[in-house]
């Protein structure tokens, strides 16, 4: 049975949840995140604030200087979630229960059993009417805009849902997927993060039709992984939707012989721990939407901290600044601690983010 599946995007999610609730902020540069005047981090960016080079993860402070007149605004996680739950409602009622929720604003949903036609190509082009419709209930019940990719595999219909941002809505048909996919970054593919695609550029390979084209054995460059990034390559990818809803995590702890409120050895630790939480993603080949800090005092007294950013992040510097702002923000480090731990979670699959793609936002 040839497989259609959609993948929903909503767009500049948690910006747009508060342009919505308040309309004096459309059409401004809303900053999701603490005031560039505090020591912060931006946990999301409205399309306008995006045309500065304001993104996730950023220090507040820098988001102010490439946007003096950006809007900012603390973030509400509560009211997201909660919208989030309204939009997945919907797109269940619509689309059926074979929905795999991957973040707050994002969702997988296989419709095969619904488009069957004659032809693989006719299978995706009849999803085409019920993704418009989920894209305009969504409008009218929520008013926030959805982008939405139909493809016949999980990794087309991420790419497709990252090619017309916002309020798009593209469809990668069977016959066409190979086309599709040669002018692409080789970044764009899932699983290829900054080491692997620092190994392919130095071999010549920097789009994806130099993959196609690669006569070579891509093991020699990436591994095990090679005939599976080959697949990938020519839109071949066979994982199913994962339905179950288990929490994912990454962390890492260190306990002190001696309790200790040393700012250089707690950096130190946190420097190791981000690097090892970072292999870990890559070996997975998975990014991560929150970070969290644990510490442990001497009288055993446990405390977490966490933020969520609405775009994924991958990079050891990335997760250490996060965690050492934590550290700061909640003033974490009073008294010695025994114990620190550095964890991430709502874990995706993919590496990439959509602003390094090469495609149009």
């Amino acid at each position: 049975m040839p497989r259609v599946i959609l993948h929903l995007d909503m767009d500049a999610f948690y910006a747009s949840v508060e342009q919505r609730d308040n309309p004096r902020l459309k059409g401004k540069p809303v900053i999701v995140g603490a005031p560039p005047t505090q020591r912060g981090v931006v946990a999301a960016a409205s399309y306008e604030a995006r045309k500065f080079g304001v993104r996730s993860a950023m220090p507040s402070a820098t988001a102010g200087r490439l946007c003096p007149k950006g809007v900012f605004v603390r973030p509400r996680m509560e009211a997201y979630q909660a919208e989030s739950r309204e939009i997945m409602a919907i797109v269940t009622r619509l689309a059926g229960e074979l929905t795999q929720q991957v973040s707050v604003d994002e969702a997988y949903v296989d419709v095969s059993s619904q488009c069957q036609r004659a032809t693989p190509d006719e299978s995706l082009e009849h999803a085409l009417p019920l993704a418009r419709q989920i894209k305009q209930t969504i409008r009218e019940e929520r008013g926030l805009t959805a982008t939405i990719g139909i493809a016949p595999n999980k990794l087309l219909a991420k790419l497709a849902s990252d090619f017309q941002k916002p309020d798009g809505l593209t469809l990668v048909r069977e016959s066409a997927k190979v086309a599709f996919l040669r002018p692409l970054p080789v970044r764009s593919l899932h699983g290829v993060g900054k080491v692997t695609e620092e190994n392919l550029v130095r071999a010549g390979l920097r789009t994806v039709g130099d993959l196609q084209d690669y006569s070579g054995d891509l093991r020699a460059l990436v591994g095990s992984w090679g005939p599976e990034l080959k697949r990938f390559a020519f839109g071949n990818d066979d994982r199913p939707l994962e339905l179950g809803d288990e929490v994912k995590s990454i962390s890492s702890e260190n306990t002190f012989l001696r309790d200790t409120d040393d700012r250089a050895t707690l950096r130190a630790c946190l420097k190791e721990q981000a690097d090892d939480i970072a292999a870990k993603l890559t070996r997975r080949r998975l990014s991560a939407h929150t970070v969290q800090v644990k510490v442990r005092y001497g009288d055993f007294t446990t405390l977490t901290r966490q933020i969520s950013v609405e775009e994924p992040i991958t990079e050891a510097r990335e997760i250490y600044r996060l965690g050492c702002w934590l550290l700061a923000r909640e003033k974490l480090v009073s008294r010695p601690l025994r114990l620190i731990g550095l964890g991430v979670s709502g874990l995706i699959e993919g590496q990439s983010r959509q602003l390094s793609l090469g495609l149009p936002t």
